[in-house]
């Protein structure tokens, strides 16, 4: 068993209100409940000694090992092959049906030989609250039962249990063909029995109902584009991310992964960003996955509905992210006694950057609320008197400086992203106000779209760069002015923009993979350096296949998707090396693959008709 494996070398399992990473080794080192942004309990790829596992893997040094997905759901396959036998470990956990928050959560753990003979062990180490919790350990025949502070667990097998010193559970079966084995954890409130005992027939249903709730979800897209696999893996990864009974998506999973081991770049993803969750309408709806747009929209008009500040100048009035549930309480700390993945030291919870203004998540609120309303639906008359008073707001704001999108500790400045994306914030609450006839300060909002369109062209220039730029009175390139042409501040083939990737291409971009802005250029207030960043690599894409260039954005494409991990899985950022880096799996990372496939085959179906029909289409010479 590694210390410290790769974060690259996990799958994703999940019921949609929590998740769990299991290795490629079938070590569950990632599991908090009851929710995504609730303590460890499995914490190991954070500190291997203190954090927790749950290790059920075959016997043997002459073993290797193969991990896949069941075809379109998210039941995870680990594969031990040997010259003895060959043995195989399904891990997944039973989905919400019902959106109804409760604090009881199973991984179920199934193994079976099919050749030969194999020996399976068992190692439970529960740590919980990351560790800060002791517990007590009582064995009853099959049910290894697990208390600490206001939470259970219980480890429920067929495969014969015993204690391994006073707090953990340990146990092993030898196999041959045919036979199988099992094993259940089940997280519950401090004070609930033991689930009752799992039988042979029990978990066989419960494994097909699971497979036919992924595989019936997945079977519901409008996808029919040249990606199917990755786009699947994908939208299924998205699902996972969402926490059911609010409709809110998570960034990542986990926290505390670095962007570069042994560096202090380290933060909690788990949590909901305005900017994250409202991009993810676009691709939802791109793959036709209209209710889970619509409960983001829902849940989004309720954060702008409950912190309306009435008169324009008051109380910001949206935070840039929330807890699943809608709570704006993410107070930071850090595990002082962790000592993070490899060395990466400090290991943060909660999320300080909560308090930051950027001001551009009101663009891509917007941005969602005006796709999502487009659904047949219209804003309320209360959700429109929120978006109305937050856009009088923004009016009074929007010139002011803000820490940006990239949640910088530098300082604030003048970001031409943040006012891009005002400017998208004032196009969409226009067209709104037009569409549904509501009341609104149309000339107010009017002069202030206006006003910043004319100052992004004319500030966020650099004639030195021949493009805009991270913010006013730099030359600092910055990549999340890819978005210009998918939100339309520009047109994807005017001279302007064209200019500015041109030279994106030459500073950001290495081998098709792309920084989101240069830290030595731009101090961020962090030591270290971080890899490319996946959005931003797939922005690319998206915006080379708008621009007309699309053999070169399908050349990238096709190279971006070779980082997958081998289930297809995303982190954030992606090494020197190509090795998977930051929080696992990213969704920003997933949702802008989404749309840069959807983007990418409109445009080569474009391309190929003009190549059938008539000479000559715009295409770049690369």
């Amino acid at each position: 068993m590694e210390r410290y494996p790769l974060i690259a070398d996990h799958g994703l399992v999940g019921d949609l209100q929590t998740a769990a990473l299991v290795s490629d080794e079938g070590v569950v080192d990632w599991f908090a409940a009851p929710r995504f942004d609730s303590p460890g309990i499995f914490s190991g790829l954070l500190d291997h000694d203190r954090g927790g596992f749950f290790r059920l893997s075959m016997a043997g040094d002459d073993v290797t090992v193969k991990q896949l997905y069941y075809p379109d759901t998210a039941v995870l396959v680990t594969r031990f092959m040997s010259p003895d036998g060959v043995g195989e470990l399904m891990d997944w956990m039973p989905p919400d049906r019902i959106g109804r928050p409760t604090d009881r959560h199973t991984i179920m753990r199934v193994v079976r030989c099919t050749r030969g003979t194999v020996r399976f062990t068992l190692d439970c180490r529960p740590r919980f609250d990351f560790g800060r919790s002791r517990h007590t350990l009582r064995i009853d025949g099959r049910t290894a039962e697990f208390r600490a502070s206001g939470i259970s667990g219980f480890l429920q097998s067929n495969i014969p249990l015993e204690r391994e010193g006073e707090a953990d559970v340990q146990g092993a079966v030898t196999l041959t063909r045919g036979e199988r084995a099992g094993a259940s954890f089940t997280v519950a409130g401090p004070d609930e029995p033991a689930p009752p005992l799992p039988d042979a027939g029990g978990v066989e249903r419960d494994l097909w109902a699971t497979v036919n709730f992924w595989q019936d979800w997945m079977g519901t897209t409008r996808y029919r584009g040249r990606w199917p696999d990755m786009v699947h893996r994908s939208a299924i990864t998205l699902k996972l991310l969402t926490y059911l009974p609010s409709g809110a998506p998570i960034a990542a999973a986990t926290l505390g992964l670095p962007e570069l081991p042994g560096g202090e770049r380290n933060w909690d993803y788990r949590y909901t960003w305005i900017r994250d969750g409202s991009l993810s309408v676009r691709a939802l709806l791109d793959l036709g996955f209209v209710a889970e747009a619509s409960a983001f929209t829902s849940w989004l008009t309720d954060r702008v509905t409950e912190r309306a500040s009435g008169p324009a100048g008051g109380t910001q009035p949206l935070q840039i992210m929330y807890r699943v549930d809608g709570d704006p309480w993410l107070p930071e700390e850090v595990l002082e006694h962790f000592e993070g993945y490899r060395g990466s030291y400090p290991v943060r919870v909660g999320n300080a950057a909560v308090d930051q203004v950027q001001l551009d998540i009101y663009g891509e609120a917007l941005y969602a609320l005006a796709q999502g309303q487009g659904q047949d639906t219209q804003p309320t008359y209360r959700g429109w008197q929120a978006i109305a008073s937050m856009l009088d707001w923004l009016a009074q704001s929007w010139d002011n400086r803000d820490a940006g999108i990239w949640e910088t500790r530098g300082g604030p400045q003048e970001f031409t992203f943040s006012r891009v994306m005002s400017w998208v914030a004032f196009d969409r609450g226009l067209r709104l106000a037009a569409e549904f006839g509501r009341p609104a300060a149309r000339e107010t909002w009017l002069e202030a779209r206006d006003a910043i369109f004319e100052q992004v062209m004319r500030r966020g220039w650099s004639e030195r760069r021949g493009a805009l730029v991270q913010h006013y009175g730099s030359d600092v390139l910055d990549a999340s002015l890819l978005l210009i042409p998918r939100v339309g501040l520009l047109n994807p083939t005017d001279p302007a923009w064209l200019s500015t990737l041109d030279a994106i291409d030459r500073d950001l971009v290495e081998d098709s993979l792309v920084f989101r802005y240069d830290p030595k250029a731009s101090p961020d207030g962090l030591r270290g350096a971080e890899g490319t960043f996946s959005l931003c690599t797939f922005l690319h894409v998206d915006a080379l296949a708008r621009a007309g260039r699309v053999r070169q954005a399908r050349f990238s494409f096709e190279k971006m998707l070779t980082y997958a991990n081998h289930v297809g899985l995303f982190a954030e950022e992606i090494g020197p090396s190509g090795e998977q880096l930051g929080n696992f799996p990213q969704a920003f990372t997933h949702l802008s693959l989404i749309m840069a496939a959807t983007t990418l085959d409109e445009a080569l179906d474009a391309f190929h008709h003009h190549a059938r029909t008539g000479p000559g289409y715009p295409e770049h010479s690369t």
